[in-house]
C-alpha cells in the first residue's frame, strides 16, 4: 500500500451516498491524524458537476461537515490506478466497478461497510427517493465505515 493511501467512495450517482462517505472518511481521518487522499465518484453520469443532493448537504452540515462545495464526477478506468482503494456503497455498484476496473489495475475493491464487523455484505441504503430522515440513517452508516476503514488503514496502535 501507497505511504498515503488514497481513498475513492462510489456510490450511483455521487450527490448522495458517495459524497457523505468521503465527508466521514475525511472527518475521521483528521481526527486520528491518518495523511489520505480522498474522493467519491458515481458510476452514473447523471449529476456530472452538480453539488450534492440539499439532504446529504443539510445532514452533513448537522453532525460539523460542509459538503456545499463537492460536485459530482464518474468513475473512469484511470481510478482503478490513481486510488490504493475504490469503496463501493452498495452491492450493484460494486458489481459495476468490477466490470469497469481495467484488468492490472492496483485499486482494492470493497464495499464500505465489509470493514464494519457484522456488517460485512450490506449495502449502505439509498436515500434518494426516501423520507429525509434517511439521510440519518446514511450518515450513520457511511460514518461506521469510515471509522472503520480509517483504523484498519491506520494500523496498529
Amino acid at each position: 500500500m501507497a505511504e498515503h493511501p488514497a481513498i475513492l467512495f462510489v456510490c450511483l450517482g455521487n450527490i448522495c451516498r458517495s459524497p457523505l462517505a468521503e465527508a466521514a472518511f475525511r472527518r475521521e481521518a483528521e481526527r486520528i491524524g491518518l495523511d489520505v487522499a480522498v474522493d467519491s465518484a458515481g458510476t452514473g453520469d447523471w449529476h456530472v458537476g452538480e453539488p450534492p443532493d440539499r439532504r446529504a448537504i443539510a445532514v452533513a452540515r448537522a453532525n460539523g461537515v460542509d459538503i456545499s462545495g463537492y460536485r459530482g464526477r464518474q468513475v473512469t478506468a484511470a481510478d482503478f490506478d490513481r486510488f490504493d482503494h475504490v469503496v463501493a456503497l452498495d452491492l450493484a455498484n460494486l458489481a459495476r466497478l468490477r466490470a469497469l476496473r481495467p484488468a492490472g489495475s492496483r485499486a482494492d475493491l470493497s464495499l464500505l461497510l465489509d470493514h464494519v464487523p457484522g456488517r460485512e455484505g450490506e449495502p449502505v441504503a439509498d436515500p434518494y427517493y426516501g423520507a429525509d430522515e434517511g439521510f440519518n440513517t446514511t450518515w450513520a452508516d457511511v460514518t461506521a465505515g469510515a471509522q472503520a476503514l480509517a483504523r484498519r488503514l491506520a494500523g496498529p496502535e
